[in-house]
């Protein structure tokens, strides 16, 4: 069964789901909606206007499952089809690279690729709406999340033909894995019963009815749903998700050589590793193909059971808690290395096959055995025709020797007179003898050819029953390896109890911690908030000092100009003096010229002067050299300043 065959069985019930009228005929607007979704879930582009246009002649009306099938076919599988090596990986995400979010958020990217159980939630979600509708005020309903598994499962094992249903065999094979996963054993009488009231049911049950006697509760009565659940889980997983064997290993590591127990999920292809049950840390994935082999190891460094998985590349020793989990586990690796050089991709589709072939087979016994029966009962009949015919020649030669006796009296009384009549009549007699006796002779051969034929038919029926006895047999000898398994069952369910306890107490610490990440996270951001406020605050400080600094800069920039006027007149005033001699009179200049006082080199006012600016403009430079950073037009001002300082 491959992935166009599974994808149509879930789509199936989402088409009959929208056919409300149960005419075999759905809207257009109704097909718009399915194929989108459709394409939602299966990761490949929708294109509307196809489906008008391939509807282009059916607008007056619905659109039947005829006509939706080659759109479907041609705009959805197709691309599917395309992508079916990636496709085939993500039906379960964890096959090779299970709950790794950066991996499965880059496959989900490529086109056409896709989880499958999206498409069968989707498919459930719109036919359950319709179809599934039980009894919720009854305690033995099973949860919805339990029923969609049961409707997975059902789909696997239904046959190959529409409208889907499941046979008889198949019903028994997965109810008997459900009690196994729950420890008990399987009641065929209430099975038997179940079929026995409708005739109709021999051939096949639909989904709905198999969940209408799961929810009866006839199957599992009096059983924990925490428990029914678990097994339904377990069963999918196996089935469904093609997983070979689970469990608890030890293992050895390649560089630093030490012992870690990981637990381990075999499926056909690969064999994973995790640090843990719940399977979110995958520590490695060993992939199966037919250069690998299992080999059992003797036990040392302190290590029992062990054994080792050879690849062309490396060698992974093991070690099982016991002797029986060891002899599993390579069972199973072995099995898995069968499929892949068998070019098998699943190990229940095959057995699903296998065990429809034996169905087909001992259906072609039964019809011999009849078609048998039928040519015994016949020649049986011939027999008795045959013995007949013999007991009325039997009769008729006792009554010719009894006319031979009554004809011998009177020819005895009669001898004399009729001496030469009776010699006539003895020719004629001896005559009818001898045709009578060959007659006779003939009819022995054929009751010699017909005794002949009776043993062979009874050696033939020795042998069919010789054949119902070795296949009775067989039947014993598989039930008491089914009680086996069930045995083994019980105590891996002990030990899976315990490892969900030990999962309980891990899942309280990690929320403490989520807590705790909680509150820290609410701290730093109302420090975060601090700080960006702080820094608000620092950024308009700063723009304040640029201004108050660009307005001491133009300050100091104009007393640097007038400073420089000073000097210059200063030194005009001094080349025009000169001085004047005892008893020269000074020229009359006018009462302005006598006020006015032009300060000399050794005016101490001068000095105090220069000294307080050239205070001033070393501060400026060491302000301008700390502020440079902040802006390209501060470290200009600061050369400039530095420029006019130079001037004599």
């Amino acid at each position: 069964m491959d992935l166009r065959s599974e994808l149509l069985k879930s789509i199936w019930y989402g088409f009959t789901a929208l056919d409300l009228e149960k005419s075999g005929k759905v809207s257009k607007s109704q097909l718009k909606v399915l194929s989108h979704n459709l394409c939602t879930v299966l990761s490949i582009p929708h294109d509307p206007v196809a489906l008008e246009e391939h509807f282009r002649d059916d607008d007056d009306g619905p659109v039947s499952s005829q006509g939706y099938m080659p759109y479907l076919n041609k705009y959805i599988l197709d691309k599917v089809s395309a992508h079916s090596t990636t496709s085939f990986l993500l039906l379960f995400p964890d096959a090779l690279f299970p709950f790794n979010p950066r991996i499965s958020l880059l496959l989900q990217v490529v086109e056409g690729s896709f989880n499958k159980e999206n498409v069968d939630e989707l498919c459930w979600t719109l036919t359950a709406k319709k179809n599934y509708q039980p009894d919720r005020s009854s305690s033995s309903v099973l949860p919805d999340r339990d029923a969609f598994r049961l409707w997975c499962l059902f789909n696997f094992l239904s046959e190959d033909k529409y409208p889907l249903v499941m046979v008889p065999d198949e019903v028994e094979y997965l109810l008997k894995k459900i009690c196994m996963a729950m420890s008990i054993e399987f009641n065929c009488v209430e099975l038997d019963d179940f079929f026995s009231q409708d005739s109709g049911q021999q051939s096949g049950i639909t989904v709905w009815v198999f969940l209408q006697m799961m929810n009866s509760g006839k199957i599992t009565r009096g059983i924990d749903k925490s428990i029914i659940s678990m097994a339904i889980e377990e069963v999918y997983r196996e089935i469904v998700g093609d997983v070979l064997k689970e469990g608890y290993l030890w293992k050895k590591g390649q560089l630093r050589r030490n012992w870690k127990e990981r637990w381990f999920t075999l499926r056909p292809s690969n064999l994973s590793y995790y640090t843990g049950e719940d399977r979110k840390d995958c520590q490695g994935n060993i992939v199966l193909d037919g250069n690998c082999c299992v080999e059992v190891l003797p036990d040392r460094d302190g290590k029992r059971c062990m054994f080792c998985l050879k690849t062309l590349s490396k060698t992974y020793e093991m070690s099982a808690s016991d002797t029986k989990q060891r002899q599993e586990w390579t069972a199973a690796i072995q099995t898995a290395i069968r499929l892949h050089v068998e070019s098998k991709n699943s190990l229940h589709k095959d057995l699903k096959l296998k065990r429809r072939e034996q169905r087909e087979q001992r259906e072609k016994r039964r019809q011999a055995k009849e078609e048998e029966m039928q040519r015994l009962r016949a020649l049986q009949e011939e027999k008795e025709r045959k013995l007949a015919e013999l007991e009325l020649l039997k009769e008729a030669q006792k009554q010719a020797q009894v006319l031979m006796e009554q004809d011998e009296q009177r020819r005895r009384q009669q001898h004399e007179q009729l001496q030469h009549a009776l010699e006539i009549q003895l020719r004629e007699a001896e005559e009818a003898r001898v045709s009578m006796q060959a007659e006779m002779a003939l009819k022995e051969e054929e009751a010699e050819r017909q005794r002949k034929r009776i043993q062979e038919l009874e050696e033939m029926q020795k042998r069919l029953e010789e054949a119902l006895q070795q296949e009775i047999k067989a039947r014993l000898d598989e039930e008491g390896f089914r009680y086996a398994q069930a045995r083994l069952l019980a105590e891996e369910e002990e030990k899976m109890k315990a490892l969900m306890t030990l999962q309980e107490e891990q899942e309280e610490y990690i929320l403490k911690t989520q807590r705790e990440k909680q509150e820290l996270k609410q701290e730093m951001e109302v420090k975060s908030r601090a700080l960006d406020e702080a820094q608000r605050q620092l950024e308009e400080v700063r723009a304040n000092r640029h201004r108050v600094d660009q307005d001491v800069v133009a300050a100091q920039r104009k007393l640097r100009q007038a400073s420089t006027n000073v000097k210059h007149w200063n030194v005009q005033m001094n080349r025009l003096m000169r001085p004047i001699g005892p008893g020269e009179k000074r020229p009359s200049l006018g009462s302005s010229y006598q006020t006015f006082q032009i300060p000399t080199q050794r005016d101490p006012g001068l000095r105090l002067r220069r000294r307080s600016g050239s205070e001033d403009q070393s501060e400026e430079s060491k302000e301008n050299v700390d502020n440079g950073a902040e802006c390209d037009k501060e470290r200009r001002h600061s050369h400039a300043s530095n420029g006019d300082m130079d001037i004599p």
